[in-house]
């Protein structure tokens, strides 16, 4: 995902993007753990995209209230 996809969206569709990076995260947490994961790079990828998420987010909020 890149931020020029995301710099489109809505606050609120950005928050609905981020539940699904948040419990796949969590999934590929839990899987690496116990040594389920085997493509370990998938982690740091939904990491780098909740961020972006995140960012864009606040970004949205500053514009909004600034």
């Amino acid at each position: 995902m890149k931020y020029s996809e995301l710099s489109g969206k809505s606050p609120q569709e950005l928050k609905e993007m981020s539940l699904p990076a948040r419990s796949s995260q969590f999934r590929y947490r839990m899987q690496k753990a116990t040594s389920q994961l085997a493509q370990t790079h998938l982690l740091g990828e939904v990491k780098a995209d909740i961020a972006r998420l995140k960012t864009a987010i606040r970004q949205k909020a500053g514009e909004s209230n600034g």
